[in-house]
């Protein structure tokens, strides 16, 4: 049996292990919070009433501003923090409530973190080995090599970390993790040491290796960008409570609070009022999707991308300002009554401030909030447009 072999066998091997010693629950649930709560101050709850569950060869992001709870969550799905109320459930195994506390060494899991702590006097493959002491030398060198290979570390594997970049450092990190194969990996912010242009580019190829190699992950970021591009669901977090669990593409669609369309993508927020079958705004008329009494007043979420501009002669709105991002520009508009709202046009299309403009609205959901921000409504899709003159 050549290494390869070995690996593969030691994989198939470990599987068989897990799902023995711990049977999955009903579905294919990794991992289930119910109703988790976590404190660091007893009457200062860090998270409250957190749910949601993760399944096989998933990938969820929790995504908030600092100090949202996300990496408490974290921390308590290790093992590190304890749990004040609820539960945590790992491929069907309760591994912590109030009362229960599986030590972390013992819950399969895998760790990424900011800094990667990697050991400096360890060569790559002594630190990818690290925690393969158990098992044979041939059955290490084997799973070492599949990870390099993996990672796209192959030649490297006898520098020091001190030898690598930054992105080099991170993919040994991974392999380390996933050496023991984890139930379940968790990765804090992996990104945040890396340029902008590295950091894209290790999106991608750990978005390729977490596929490739089928293994479910958490990862914890406040870059929504990051978010949508790396997830199957995205879990947004707010002080440290839940706001919404959904796919990335209903995140940005169709948020459920103004906390949620605001943070994960430039919103603005324009005032209206219900008059039977539409929502009358200064922008136009929108449709009333909810159905809500005439009378009713609503601000109508609208993104940079559902208005486009049209120069127009004695037009009242007017373009205040325009930021240049490469592949688009992003108008900023003053409307006659003040309000403030954003056109996104494409980067060859220039216009000068103060360039008098008719508004062209084509919003693909249309999606309402009362007036009150403390109480909102359970926004609904529907194509729509809407045009000023």
């Amino acid at each position: 049996m050549n290494g390869s072999d070995t690996g593969e066998q030691l994989v198939k091997n470990e599987e068989t292990a897990l799902a023995t010693a711990e049977p999955t629950s009903n579905g294919s649930a990794v991992l289930e919070l119910r109703d988790v709560s976590c404190a660091y101050e007893a009457t200062r709850p860090a998270v409250e009433d957190i749910s949601f569950s993760v399944q096989q060869g998933e990938i969820l992001c929790l995504l908030g501003p600092s100090g949202c709870g996300k990496t408490t969550i974290l921390r308590a799905i290790a093992g590190f923090e304890r749990v004040t109320t609820g539960t945590i459930t790992l491929s069907g195994r309760l591994v912590s409530s109030r009362d229960t506390l599986v030590p972390t060494e013992q819950r399969h899991i895998g760790m990424v973190f900011q800094e990667y702590a990697l050991f400096p006097h360890l060569r790559v493959d002594k630190n990818i080995a690290f925690g393969l002491n158990h098992l044979s030398r041939p059955q290490q060198r084997a799973i070492v090599g599949d990870l390099l290979a993996l990672t796209g570390l192959r030649g490297l594997e006898h520098r020091y970390p001190h030898e690598l970049s930054g992105g080099q450092q991170q993919r040994v990190a991974l392999a380390r993790a996933l050496a023991l194969r984890p139930v379940l990996l968790l990765l804090d912010e992996p990104f945040s040491n890396l340029d902008p242009d590295m950091a894209s580019r290790m999106r991608q190829d750990l978005h390729a290796l977490l596929r490739q190699t089928k293994t479910t992950a958490i990862l914890v970021t406040h870059d929504h960008d990051e978010a949508f591009s790396m997830a199957d669901h995205v879990a947004v977090l707010n002080r440290g409570r839940l706001e919404q669990f959904d796919t990335p593409e209903a995140i940005y669609h169709l948020p459920t609070t103004p906390f949620v369309a605001d943070f994960v993508g430039q919103a603005d927020f324009v005032s209206g009022v219900v008059d039977n079958h539409v929502v009358t705004t200064e922008l136009g008329d929108f449709p009333n999707t909810q159905k809500l009494a005439t009378g009713t007043k609503v601000v109508v979420m609208i993104r940079p991308d559902d208005i486009h501009i049209v120069p127009t002669k004695g037009a009242n709105a007017r373009i205040v300002a325009r930021q240049f991002k490469g592949s688009e520009n992003v108008y900023t508009i003053r409307l006659a009554s003040g309000q403030i709202v954003h056109s996104s046009e494409s980067s060859l299309s220039i216009y000068q401030a103060g360039t008098a403009i008719a508004l062209r609205v084509v919003a693909t959901h249309t999606v309402l909030f009362p007036q009150s921000p403390e109480s909102p409504a359970e926004p609904e899709s529907h194509d729509g447009n809407a045009s000023i003159p």
